[in-house]
């Protein structure tokens, strides 16, 4: 964005009838666990007294720590405190929202990550070097987890048959990264 933060945003529609009774928390915790799997264990979310943290292995190290989720309507939001991936100095930024949202004859699952300050990009103005590190390796992966999160989710809920494609859409104006 033009202060150097990430924005990101994948969603999946749903037919309303295999949507059924899906809230925003419980994509919240099906993330949660989706993560520790894809990840073969290497990042453990937490729920901690203070909040969540996704931990490297079985070390203390919080990879990206969150306040307690706050819920409100259709979207649960996590809050971005701290961890060695964020920028020390924006530790207070940012914010990773799940969200069910009841459109007309359908409903929309969505992952937005927003006013997220990484640590690899290194500050505002990032070098065209730390640009392009960033890009190949946290923002692919958050990327690949993210849009195969939600393709797991529609075959979990319509089957291992249902089609799934995805799309690039620009939602907002930025680099892409």
């Amino acid at each position: 964005m033009e202060d150097d933060s990430v924005f990101s945003v994948q969603w999946a529609d749903l037919p309303l009838s295999m949507a059924g009774s899906l809230s925003a928390e419980e994509l919240l915790y099906r993330y949660l666990g989706y993560i520790r799997k894809f990840t073969l264990t290497l990042i453990r979310p937490k729920i901690v007294e203070n909040g969540i943290e996704f931990r490297l292995i079985t070390t203390g190290l919080s990879l990206i720590s969150f306040l307690p989720p706050e819920y409100s309507g259709e979207f649960a939001t996590l809050r971005i405190c701290g961890g060695f991936l964020v920028q020390p100095r924006q530790c207070d930024r940012g914010e990773l929202r799940f969200g069910i949202e009841h459109l007309p004859g359908s409903a929309r699952a969505s992952l937005q990550l927003s006013d997220f300050c990484p640590l690899l990009l290194g500050g505002r103005s990032p070098s065209l070097v730390r640009l392009w590190f960033y890009r190949l390796t946290q923002a692919a992966i958050h990327r690949l987890v993210t849009v195969r999160f939600l393709s797991l989710l529609c075959h979990e809920l319509a089957g291992p048959s249902a089609g799934v494609r995805v799309v690039n859409v620009a939602v907002r104006d930025g680099k892409p990264v």
